[in-house]
């Protein structure tokens, strides 16, 4: 199971000094590199030959989860052949448990998980268990403690045709896996039984497992990939079942755990009526109690990951077990946009401890709560041996770790585009009637079949621009925080499909976005100093026209501030370089031809037409219409309908 990288493109400009020195870096054991390579120079492709070439497996760290998802594409065409993943927070919404002591205000964790997400994250840990070959694209979800890697695997059952293997004790296993037993509602982590046979739909939604007994004894297993239409193809040697959720353990560990929560919990009751904390005392006896109830019986409960530690049998203060656990030794980790991802990082365990000290100290969590944490940054940089940080503007941090270590060479610059394109051009035009000048703007790069950006300051405002530019009639979508996390891809394919003129919106539409189609960004309050409006986000959010051979730049602003002097200066120096170089080598900048890739796990319309490919028996469509409404699911009911219109129509 090698890496084998599939392109049509070779590395040109200056991508082969890049991947030389960084691979040579590496070989002699680099801790810290930088690659400091502006938009449309391909850092992805420079990223996938140094995987390529030392055959180790990668993660790859993104600082939000749009710029995951685009990645995760463009991994998965370059290494169609190898196992690539999506690893993200599954939460739709999140709230975390939390208590306000100066209100008295407890809130309750509170999350929508998206399954989807869910299974993708079981899918990525059960192939770095079996394979080498592994590429995952995370956010910084991956630092989050998620269970021992080696109780997962042991936890997990072989099972194999010829095997002896009693139905009842079978499905005892299966259900200490997490499996649920469900004859009506079959789908991902849930088994059913019809006779002899026992029917499993994986965890991650890619097979269904039939086991076929006889007596005592495995007589058959079979896979399939379609849930309604099954086409069965008989499983060949021993397969692995591994767990439907994480933090789990075996029996005998599980009473051990639970023995060592119970002495906890006697000790902090004492502590709390020392301390004359009655009510605390009360309640955290009666939480608890419940949650241990429901393991003993279950071997899991609501906010499992709160005992972590006793269920991992780590010490106190011990870094919790994360994604990067799973990865063999020799893995290498890209830091994508490491001017924010190890802002990310480093901020994540201070915020969640102060969270969690209120909580303790109030009776709602046992102290042991304390250790299901995040990664600190010390932590982080001892389970990752060799770093590499991608950006267009890293910071002074990171450059000096390569400094410290290695002086320039472990900086590696790579600023020619393939393509000859140059940094885009930038204008600064002052504030009076902008939004007037802008809808000029937008309608003359319409006529072209261009597209733009419009980066605002608030949310709000971002609404209320788009809702303003529909108005003059242009096709207009907003992208903020508060649009689900896998419709936001989708958003990005209408705007390079031209079903969209422009997006609005704030830090979404800076780093990494790949639309050649975009030869307008249009920055309003450039004046306005802060994080939104600083050097690096400024050469970054300009970046996003670099794509386009007419690309620009629009900066609406009355004054110029430090942060645009700055940024318009490290422009200009990189389209020097840039220009040097097409002239040297008798270059003719030439636009991007990048194709539309299809956002496979994305709107739920297209997962409802995946579901069912190839199924064209129109009478189960409606029954399955109909228990859908039945479930109140109203929402896929729909969708169902409209699927069965569309091939009636097809019919006709």
């Amino acid at each position: 199971m090698k890496f084998e990288l599939v392109s049509s493109f070779k590395p040109t400009g200056d991508q082969p000094e890049a991947i030389e020195k960084l691979l040579k870096n590496l070989r002699s054991g680099a801790k810290n590199q930088v690659l400091l390579g502006v938009t449309g120079s391909g850092k992805t492709f420079t990223m996938s030959n140094l995987i390529a070439k030392s055959q180790r497996p990668a993660l790859i760290i993104s600082p939000n989860k749009t710029l995951a998802a685009q990645l995760y594409q463009e991994f998965k065409e370059f290494f169609p052949n190898n196992a690539v993943h999506y690893f993200v927070s599954y939460y739709d919404y999140y709230q975390p448990e939390a208590y306000i002591p100066q209100t008295d205000t407890y809130i309750e964790k509170d999350a929508k998980i998206n399954e989807t997400i869910d299974r993708m994250r079981h899918e990525a840990v059960q192939d770095l268990l079996s394979r080498h070959d592994c590429i995952v694209v995370a956010s910084v979800s991956c630092i989050y403690n998620i269970g021992n890697p080696e109780e997962y695997q042991k936890v997990s059952l072989d099972i194999q045709a010829g095997q002896a293997f009693k139905r009842k004790k079978f499905l005892s296993a299966i259900t200490a896996l997490q499996y649920e037993r469900n004859d009506i509602d079959f789908a991902p982590g849930k088994f059913r039984v019809r006779g002899n046979v026992v029917e499993i739909f994986l965890v991650t939604g890619q097979e269904i497992l039939r086991v076929e007994f006889e007596k005592d004894t495995v007589e058959n297993i079979s896979s399939a990939k379609n849930a309604l239409n099954p086409s069965w193809h008989p499983v060949q040697g021993t397969l692995r079942l591994y767990p439907a959720k994480f933090w789990i353990t075996s029996e005998a560990k599980l009473k051990i755990a639970i023995a060592n929560i119970k002495a906890e919990l006697q000790e902090r009751l004492a502590e709390l009526k020392e301390q004359g904390k009655l009510l605390e005392a009360q309640r955290l006896k009666q939480r608890t109690n419940y949650d241990l109830e429901m393991i003993e019986e279950t071997g899991y409960c609501h906010g499992i990951e709160n005992y972590s530690r006793h269920m991992e049998f780590r010490p106190p203060g011990e870094a919790p077990f994360t994604l990067l656990d799973y990865f063999p030794d020799d893995f290498l980790v890209f830091l994508d946009e490491s001017h924010l991802t190890l802002s990310q990082l480093s901020a994540m365990s201070a915020g969640d401890k102060a969270r969690k000290e209120s909580l303790i100290n109030f009776g709602f969590r046992l102290p042991s709560a304390i250790d299901n944490r995040p990664l600190n940054f010390k932590e982080f940089f001892g389970k990752t041996k060799q770093r590499i940080y991608v950006s267009a503007t890293p910071r002074e941090f990171e450059q000096d770790l390569a400094m410290q270590e290695g002086g320039q060479e472990y900086i590696v610059e790579q600023l020619i585009r393939p393509t000859g394109l140059l940094e885009p051009g930038i204008e600064v035009r002052g504030t009076k009637n902008q939004l007037q000048d802008l809808t000029k703007e937008l309608k003359k790069i319409k006529t072209k079949g261009q597209r733009a950006l419009v980066i605002t300051l608030t949310k709000r405002l971002a609404e209320e621009i788009a809702a303003f530019l529909s108005e003059q009639g242009l096709k207009i979508h907003w992208l903020h925080s508060e649009v689900k996390t896998l419709e936001r891809p989708a958003f990005l394919q209408d705007l390079r499909k031209g079903e969209v003129d422009a997006i609005v919106g704030i830090n979404l539409l800076r780093e990494g976005l790949d639309l050649p189609e975009v030869a307008l960004v249009a920055i309003l309050d450039a004046d306005k100093e802060g994080f939104l409006r600083n050097e690096t986000t400024l050469i970054q959010t300009m970046g996003r026209a670099a794509r386009h051979g007419e690309g620009r730049a629009l900066l609406y602003a009355d004054k110029t501030t430090l942060s645009m002097k700055n940024a318009i200066k490290e422009v200009e120096r990189r389209k020097a370089i840039q220009k040097k170089y097409n002239k040297e080598h008798g270059i003719v900048p030439s636009a991007i031809i990048k194709e539309i890739r299809e956002w496979q796990v994305g709107r739920k319309e297209k997962e409802v037409a995946a579901e069912f490919a190839g199924f064209n028996d129109l009478q189960l469509l409606e029954q399955e219409m109909r228990g859908a409404a039945k479930n109140l699911d109203f929402e896929r009911a729909s969708e169902i309908r409209d699927l069965i219109k569309e091939r009636k129509d097809a019919t006709l």
